[in-house]
């Protein structure tokens, strides 16, 4: 082992340090005048100098440097380096992610913690712009967080380079080269690290097997379908022989047959390997079948993280109901009435609430939305013993195939329904309608959140 002496001036940061005031006693204070993040963003920079210069892994390194805070920044970046230093550390939580990334005055991820299981395929769900891609680069190490931490396996690569932090991504675009075959592609990133041409050839193999693109390896990337060219990204993630995979929105550039079949394709794949795969989409029907867990995102927050089961029955406010679920949940806007038995009352009309199972004591009046979704109405005949029966008019008629779709009106308000494919309605027909307060929700007419 080399121990080496170096003296870092630390010129390239000098006016950065300037800008805020600093410490007059060791270590005392430098948290107070810097944020972890800013600390650790800037041992990352020093720490890809370091290794620039070819030294022999675990080198001692020996610091002269002007000032405490330098040599407490220079400390980090040793040890990030993969250089024998004494690392000081803070006291994290492995857990705590908050406030992760922010654009100025914008904060763009605000307020998450979020642990994900080995092995657990877990999506990120919500509508553009709610922060699932900008919280999947973040994992990445493609965009610089602000504040907290992220930890994989145990260790914290909040400010490691991407490839240093044991992950595979899958892009929306295909991100192929062109001029490669696919063998190419697939084999590219492991010649950069230089793995020996055994180790190589077995992982291409490996990987083409699974993704079933054997015939494929000579070709170039323009002579193969969308559904093959998504295969060889997957594929170039895959070889990287990693623990965990990132996807963002891989499917969204595909028709709807094709995204099905690659659907079941990356579900059997996660089977298989049971590594664990953070995936990205606004797509609930992906979300539903591929997810062990769903974390619905809307402005920069998680609203709600459990399974598909329990997001699709349980809502926990009237926006993850609207977006959870096709055709979308129906809503009626009354007000509790608490006067015999609890009921849900609009205009006239009252619903008796018997076996809804209420978070909070329910005050009389309170104003509040029921949803019920559109499969859970039952029609004419099978309804005499919902306890909850009225009375609409058919508007349209959607034919679904196996069902039909049915939009209607209750108090003014848009009522859909599905019946049974080869069921005949006609437009301008009177339907007795029913449901089960067991299958309903309730949600406070201001705040949206489940009572």
């Amino acid at each position: 082992m080399n121990n080496e002496l170096f003296d870092f001036p630390f010129y390239k940061w000098e006016k950065e340090l300037a800008e805020k005031p600093f410490l007059k006693q060791p270590f005392g204070n430098l948290w107070e005048t810097y944020t972890w993040n800013e600390v650790g963003l800037m041992a990352r920079k020093l720490s890809n100098g370091l290794k620039s210069l070819g030294l022999e892994k675990d080198s001692h390194i020996g610091l002269v440097s002007k000032n405490c805070r330098e040599w407490i920044i220079a400390d980090l970046a040793i040890s990030m380096a993969g250089y024998i230093s004494v690392p000081f550390f803070p006291t994290l939580n492995s857990k705590e992610i908050k406030n992760l990334l922010n654009f100025g005055d914008v904060k763009v991820l605000k307020d998450l913690n979020l642990t994900i299981e080995k092995g657990e395929f877990l999506v990120l769900l919500g509508a553009s712009g709610c922060g699932k891609s900008t919280l999947l680069n973040c994992i990445a190490g493609l965009l610089d967080v602000t504040d907290g931490q992220i930890f994989i396996n145990e260790q914290n690569v909040t400010w490691l380079e991407p490839a240093q932090r044991g992950i595979g991504m899958v892009f929306q675009s295909y991100a192929l080269y062109p001029q490669m075959t696919v063998e190419g592609n697939l084999s590219f990133s492991l010649k950069n690290a230089k793995l020996a041409k055994d180790e190589i050839n077995r992982r291409v193999k490996n990987a083409s097997e699974i993704l079933q693109i054997e015939d494929l390896l000579k070709r170039k990337p323009a002579a193969l379908s969308g559904g093959q060219r998504q295969r060889v990204a997957i594929g170039r993630a895959l070889v990287r022989d990693v623990d965990v995979f990132l996807f963002d929105e891989p499917l969204s550039n595909l028709d709807a047959k094709l995204r099905t079949e690659l659907r079941v394709e990356i579900k059997r794949l996660h089977q298989k390997l049971n590594n664990t795969m953070i995936y990205v989409t606004h797509d609930q029907i992906e979300a539903m079948t591929l997810a062990n867990r769903i974390a619905i995102m809307r402005d920069g927050l998680v609203l709600q993280l459990d399974d598909p089961k329990n997001i699709y029955n349980f809502p926990i406010n009237k926006y993850v109901a609207e977006f959870i679920g096709s055709p979308g949940m129906n809503f009626l806007q009354g007000k509790i009435n608490n006067k015999d038995n609890v009921s849900f009352q609009i205009d006239d009309t009252l619903f008796e609430l018997d076996g809804y199972n209420f978070q909070t004591i329910v005050e009389d009046k309170r104003p509040v939305w029921l949803g019920v979704r559109p499969e859970n109405i039952v029609v004419n005949d099978g309804n005499k013993s919902m306890p909850v029966n009225f009375d609409v008019v058919v508007e349209v008629i959607e034919p679904m195939g196996a069902d039909t779709l049915v939009w209607s009106h209750f108090n003014g308000h848009e009522f859909r329904f599905t019946v049974d494919g080869n069921k005949v309605i006609n437009i301008g027909e009177k339907i007795n309608l029913g449901f089960d307060p067991l299958h309903i929700s309730i949600f406070d007419f201001e705040s949206e959140d489940r009572l």
